[in-house]
């Protein structure tokens, strides 16, 4: 039987909470430091996993070298003088503790321990290299890390401490479900679990995972749902005699390509634009195309799967089956149009969240 709960993450802006632009200034700055150390944190633990791993591969070691990844207090053949969790937890601990919250260097190593355990076997075949942390890695916390999370009616935004760091939520217009969310965390109807914060061109961003429940549907699972997914209707959904068509060409693909081909003309005359601002100036009407195409695309597949799974609900439908997805998935492949123009992997994503949000089995033939 299936979980009863699902996990939703939500990006959600944040503004450091201080009187003046030095004190704000001073808590940003803490805010980079410590990214810079979980970088060089997670690129540590990530590098000794692999050396512990590895360790009885070192076949030019004495035979008489112990070499089992276990505390030597439980066995005998034990190479470690503590748990082996707590190996990379203790290496990054005594060189930041102090310096950050130790609650961020805590699930930083579960995070990476758990990958690495995942991925091990390939690690060890060679068929896998390990993993890179980037300087601009979002780095994990806890519900430890938010402190007095209530909603200040003066500010209009909901207002906690970040570990030491006074901030508060911008989420602008409340056509989405970020404010729902964050009023039910804040009266516990829902739990946070461990969420990331990104630092991306200034501005803060928290990518919190929300835990709650699944809505609650009258389905049935003998009543099946057949959705095909094609370039000439995006989605077309059959229950019994219902039938559906979702989207269509002219709606999306064409719409697609206009977006591109203005953008492909606004940079061809860039060189023609007056300057004397800088580069800036010269390639603002190109800038303005830069998201604009992904955006739209979101947006829209977004809108598609909404439907259907609306459409699933209305007619109790508990088991949904994309069919023959998996053939055009590799025909799209081939074919290097359809692949740039058609989300194939988006709406399915799409589809697959919304659908395990509403209870209904989804099943790709």
């Amino acid at each position: 039987m299936g979980k009863d709960t699902i996990t939703l993450t939500r990006s959600i802006r944040l503004e450091i909470d201080l009187p003046t632009q030095e004190e704000r200034q001073e808590a940003k700055s803490k805010l980079y430091q410590w990214r810079y150390r979980c970088h060089k944190a997670a690129n540590l633990i990530v590098s000794h996993l692999y050396v512990q791993e590895m360790i009885q591969e070192f076949f030019y070691l004495s035979e008489g070298v112990k070499y089992k990844l276990v505390d030597e207090k439980k066995d005998e053949l034990g190479i470690f003088n503590r748990s082996r969790m707590n190996t990379t937890y203790r290496l990054v601990s005594d060189r930041y503790k102090g310096k950050m919250p130790t609650n961020i260097l805590s699930q930083l190593n579960s995070i990476i321990q758990s990958s690495f355990k995942k991925n091990r076997e390939e690690y060890w075949k060679g068929e896998r290299s390990l993993q890179n942390f980037k300087k601009e890695m979002a780095f994990p916390f806890t519900m430890e890390g938010v402190c007095g999370l209530e909603f200040n009616p003066e500010k209009s935004a909901f207002c906690f401490r970040f570990f030491s760091i006074p901030v508060k939520t911008y989420i602008g217009r409340a056509f989405n479900d970020k404010w729902k969310l964050m009023h039910q965390l804040t009266k516990g109807e829902i739990k946070m679990r461990t969420s990331y914060l990104k630092l991306k061109d200034g501005k803060i961003f928290m990518m919190a995972a929300f835990e709650m429940e699944k809505e609650k549907h009258q389905l049935r699972p003998e009543v099946f749902a057949e959705a095909r997914l094609s370039l000439e209707y995006p989605i077309i959904v059959k229950i019994g005699k219902a039938k559906l068509s979702i989207g269509s060409r002219e709606e999306f693909l064409y719409r697609r390509l206009a977006i591109q081909a203005a953008r492909r003309r606004t940079r061809e005359g860039v060189k023609y634009a007056r300057s004397g601002n800088g580069h800036k100036r010269k390639t603002k009407a190109a800038a303005r195309f830069k998201d604009k195409e992904r955006n739209y695309v979101n947006q829209r597949l977004h809108v598609y799967s909404r439907e259907l799974i609306d459409f699933c609900v209305k007619h109790q439908a508990g088991t949904l089956i994309l069919v023959d997805q998996e053939q055009k998935i590799e025909l799209a492949k081939e074919e290097a149009f359809v692949l740039r123009n058609w989300g194939y992997y988006d709406l399915m994503t799409k589809i697959k969240y919304k659908a395990e949000k509403a209870g209904i089995e989804l099943i790709i033939g």
